[in-house]
């Protein structure tokens, strides 16, 4: 049931539910799948807000992104809001708070060392008083334009808005929330999953036919969480390193280990998607162009799992050597040559910061 429940997501045939309407263009037959990958506004879409903001996830939805990627980590009181990260010091102005100066402090986060503000020492009443900056300004200088426009934004903040913009566009509309740091989290007594499950619980969620995908870039969480909740799990991979909590409990495996073929039939006892670096089905070559395709999308697909790889970004500094258009890292180059390729690999969608380019790649 939860393979069947994958391919319904992924080919976004969910029917009218507590996050939006599906409109009769959109719908197909109940024993039809969408060959169309599916885009997801990668937190939003931060090629043109900052990233996290309500703003940014309303503009993916009416680029007409059908999912948004939310990365959830807690607060002081135990509450879930939307940042890439726990620390806040590159997102928000809280630098600029003087009265949460003392905050400033250093935290070891899946054994690296970060200084700076983390959203576990905050409530939420007073993350509520921060505003949202750009992470990257150099690499995206408009976006500056609306530093301080917008707050922090919670999770059930999100699915409200989620759920008005699917009524109001006629169209299902999903999140993709990510468990970040997980054991870390579970490590000081604020774990995240247990808040997740509770929020979807509340929310009508928890079912076979909700708008809802949980990543991790852990493994023991999402195994714990295929037996508390009925949505699809994406395991998340890196083409460096290993998760977490393989780290944390002594387990000498990679991520490179995890996708191997052996590793993607264990993944696909408790996940539904693999959701690879892209660096993973093609990797760099020693120049920086794009290289040779791996066999990762074939062999996840025989493994039973559906591949989306992420992230695509327009601009220079993210793409291949090749496919610049400039010396300047913030201009935008053949983002479409990069996109075209990936999705000759067969993939079944993608992470984009820029959803509305990556919904032209799609289409066309």
């Amino acid at each position: 049931m939860r393979r069947r429940l994958a391919a319904l997501v992924l080919s976004g045939l969910f029917l009218a539910g507590t996050a939006g309407v599906t409109s009769a263009s959109q719908a197909a037959p109940a024993n039809e799948e969408r060959a169309e990958p599916v885009v997801v506004g990668h937190r939003g879409a931060p090629g043109y807000r900052p990233e996290h903001t309500l703003a940014s996830y309303e503009l993916a939805y009416r680029q007409g992104a059908d999912w948004v990627d939310v990365d959830l980590v807690p607060t002081k009181d135990g509450q879930l809001v939307a940042r890439h990260e726990n620390e806040i010091g590159g997102t928000t102005d809280v630098a600029a708070h003087p009265e949460f100066a003392n905050r400033r402090t250093t935290k070891v986060i899946d054994g690296v060392p970060l200084t700076g503000w983390f959203t576990e020492d905050f409530t939420l009443a007073e993350l509520k008083t921060l505003r949202a900056t750009e992470r990257i300004p150099d690499i995206r200088p408009d976006n500056k334009i609306y530093n301080g426009r917008w707050q922090i934004a919670t999770y059930q903040e999100v699915l409200d808005l989620t759920r008005r913009l699917g009524r109001e566009l006629h169209r299902t509309l999903g999140t993709y929330p990510e468990v970040k740091h997980s054991t870390y989290f579970a490590s000081i007594g604020n774990p995240t999953e247990p808040k997740l499950v509770d929020i979807l619980n509340r929310n009508g969620l928890n079912k076979r036919s909700a708008p809802v995908v949980i990543q991790s870039f852990e493994v023991a969480n999402l195994k714990a969480l295929s037996k508390q909740v009925k949505v699809p799990l994406v395991q998340l991979t890196s083409a460096t390193g290993a998760p977490a909590d393989f780290v944390a409990s002594g387990d000498k495996r990679t991520y490179a280990d995890l996708v191997t073929p052996i590793g993607l039939k264990e993944i696909s006892t408790y996940a539904d998607y693999l959701g690879p670096e892209k660096a993973q089905i093609i990797p760099r070559t020693a120049s920086g162009t794009l290289g040779t395709p791996t066999s990762l999308v074939a062999d996840a697909h025989d493994a039973g799992l559906k591949v989306v790889p992420y992230t695509f970004r327009n601009e220079n500094s993210f793409l291949p050597a090749e496919l610049r258009s400039s010396s300047d890292p913030a201009a935008w180059g053949n983002v479409f040559a990069e996109l075209d390729a990936y999705l000759a690999t067969g993939i079944d969608g993608l992470f984009a910061d820029q959803p509305d380019t990556a919904l032209v790649a799609v289409r066309s």
